[in-house]
Formats: structure tokens, C-alpha cells, sequence
């Protein structure tokens, strides 16, 4: 079909002419509004990037109390039921450093406490005055 009918039929139709493939040998085309298509294209993009895993942090210290440190992890473990990774970071102070036993030993608990739901990515590790575990959401969920 010749341009000009094509691009008169999308006008009588309220509708734009759109190229789809100018490579191809003649060129394909097709009648679509452009603006619902970009709109469309743009949608399916922001919902391909809400579904990435991204890391959340949660923050403790050794003297951080044990109800405390309940809460923080229960917020941990929605973020690991929404697919996402979470780094646990102990942050000592001063003298604390001298004891970093007590920050595995917390670590030890919480991985206990998530059992099969997660797999460790990084294991405990100190790195100056702080140390670090992540942990990412066990496949089988």
C-alpha cells in the first residue's frame, strides 16, 4: 500500500502511522495511537524495575537489648518475604571491639532464627568498626 493511503486511512481512523521495522525490505508499518503505545512502553518499564532485589541494611550494636534487637529482626524478615537482601551491620564502639565474640554470637541467633527461609551470602566479617553478614531469600519460597 503507498504511504500517502496508509496515512490517510490512520487520519480518517484518528489514529498515527507508525513504522515498526525500517530495515525490512519494504518497510512495515502499522496504525496504533503513539501516544497509548509510549504510554504502555513506559508502564511495563517502571514494573520491570520494581521487581529487582535490592540490599536492605539493619543496623545493631552489642548492647542493643534483646527485645530490641526482636523488633529489627522481625523488620528483617519482611524484607526477606518481599524478595529483598539484607545486610546485618554491628557497629562497636571503643572497647566493644575487644569482644567481637558477642557480635557473632548475636549473628549466630539470627540466622538460627530465619532457619531454612534464607541463605547466607556473606558471612560474618569485620571490617574496621564494624561488622558485616548478608542474607538473601532461600530459592524454594
Amino acid at each position: 500500500m503507498p504511504t500517502f493511503e496508509a496515512l490517510a486511512l490512520a487520519r480518517d481512523v484518528g489514529m498515527d502511522l507508525v513504522e515498526i521495522s525500517p530495515n525490512e525490505k519494504p518497510p512495515v508499518c502499522r496504525i496504533m495511537d503513539w501516544g497509548k503505545h509510549k504510554y504502555l512502553q513506559r508502564k511495563r518499564q517502571k514494573q520491570q524495575i520494581s521487581h529487582e532485589i535490592s540490599l536492605k541494611e539493619v543496623r545493631l550494636r552489642p548492647t542493643t537489648d534483646t527485645h530490641d534487637r526482636e523488633i529489627k529482626i522481625n523488620r528483617a524478615k519482611k524484607f526477606i518475604d518481599q524478595g529483598h537482601k539484607v545486610q546485618f551491620t554491628m557497629l562497636f564502639r571503643g572497647r566493644e571491639r575487644a569482644h567481637p565474640d558477642i557480635a557473632y554470637n548475636a549473628f549466630k541467633e539470627i540466622v538460627e532464627f530465619f532457619g531454612e527461609d534464607v541463605k547466607i551470602e556473606r558471612h560474618a566479617r569485620i571490617d574496621g568498626r564494624r561488622m558485616t553478614m548478608v542474607v538473601a531469600p532461600a530459592k524454594s519460597k
